[in-house]
């Protein structure tokens, strides 16, 4: 059914939100101390099998997508960029095959810095990949070596080098609040990826998740709250000076340069995840589910083959839409419309008076009809500003 003319049932949704593609490349050379991703150390890289699985994957989802155009692709991991440039050519050309794929479509590969060469950025970009993010975390050898990263200072480098050669638009993820950081180094480092004039940058304050070795078994020194929170801001500024618009927590972007695919989540679209792990959001006309693909790769590629790869599918209730869109939009410094909840939801936005109140009389959203739009206040304390719509 064309995306534009999905009927209406129980107050479902008028038109199915775009769609993007995201896929997972669960590979990486060694396992990060505070990663927490579902990601696994590469101990011989079956390519050629998993691509078979990935491709299978999506053959089998196409009944949930029939129709429908894909906006992005997004290869994510573990490092996407082990993968060889031929291998990504080849699942390119198998989503062209099997999905309207827009001529236009923004395709991202994250890559690591310890694993690419000129050669393979020609490659993947001549394979289709117009993006690439860089997971930099840190210029600083003492710091990357703190993170366990298998990259270097001048490799990092030279892949900011390499990207600024081959791509009219990427991605240099940094890291800050890292062990022993000051804020001065924090600083050096914004400085120094802003040498490379990249489009779009990410700066994620680090976080010690459970289930990883900073998160129980070695817990690192960390700066303390408030010279984590002079880092934020002082980034901040200091980007701004740069000329990057702050439109998310943690992402910057010169003008036309924001992550499309990642505003796509943001404003509650839809995405086919398709991989180890991956995570599914697919509106219908009645319903909204969410899936997630058998989490281990070998798994997945035997499950795939007798369809049973799917390891959890929920739909999601009239309760839990309201959290969900906003843990969603309000992540965007400006917000969204008011009427894009109705538009995604299916609900009316009289559902959540109660909470919206509460958050503008605290201060966290602003006084706006028009917009779902948090203050500054709301943007630093998001997850209080979130607390409001969860259900119950």
């Amino acid at each position: 059914m064309p995306e534009s003319v999905i009927r209406v049932h129980n107050g479902g949704l008028k038109v199915s939100p775009p769609l993007a593609l995201y896929i997972h490349l669960p590979w990486c050379v060694k396992k990060c101390p505070y990663c927490d991703f579902n990601s696994h150390a590469a101990q011989g890289l079956p390519e050629a099998a998993y691509i078979d699985a990935l491709l299978l994957d999506l053959e089998r989802a196409l009944p949930d997508i029939w129709g429908r155009k894909i906006h992005t692709v997004f290869f994510g991991g573990g490092t996407p960029s082990l993968f060889s440039a031929e291998g990504i050519d080849r699942i390119l050309t198998g989503v062209r095959t099997l999905t309207q794929l827009l001529p236009g479509a923004e395709i991202t590969l994250e890559a690591n810095p310890g694993t690419v060469e000129a050669g393979k950025f020609a490659g993947f970009r001549d394979a289709g990949v117009t993006r690439v993010s860089l997971g930099i975390q840190s210029f600083n050898p003492r710091h990357l070596k703190a993170l366990g990263r298998i990259h270097d200072d001048a490799e990092a480098r030279r892949a900011a080098e390499l990207a600024a050669t081959h791509f009219d638009t990427f991605n240099l993820d940094l890291m800050f609040a890292l062990p022993g950081q000051t804020l001065a180094e924090a600083m050096a480092d914004v400085d120094t990826a802003l040498a490379f004039q990249p489009p779009h940058l990410s700066a994620y304050h680090l976080t010690l998740e459970p289930n990883t070795p900073f998160g129980h078994a070695a817990p690192p020194n960390l700066p303390d709250d408030d010279l984590a929170a002079d880092m934020q801001q002082l980034i901040e500024a200091r980007l701004a000076e740069a000329g990057m618009q702050h439109y998310e927590t943690s992402a910057y972007a010169r003008l036309n340069h924001a992550s499309r695919h990642n505003l796509n989540y943001w404003q509650f679209g839809d995405y086919l995840g398709i991989g180890a792990g991956a995570h599914s959001k697919l509106s219908f006309h009645d319903r909204i589910l969410r899936q997630m693909r058998t989490k281990h790769p070998l798994q997945y590629m035997d499950a795939v083959a007798q369809g049973a790869h799917i390891a959890d599918a929920r739909t999601l209730t009239r309760d839990d839409l309201p959290f969900e869109f906003m843990m969603n939009a309000l992540r965007l410094n400006e917000g969204v419309p008011a009427a894009l909840f109705e538009e995604r939801t299916g609900l009316p936005l009289n559902v959540c008076t109660a909470a919206l109140e509460r958050a503008r009389s605290r201060g966290l959203l602003e006084r706006d009809a028009t917009r779902l739009k948090p203050t500054l206040q709301g943007q630093r304390f998001l997850n209080d500003l979130l607390e409001l719509f969860l259900p119950g």
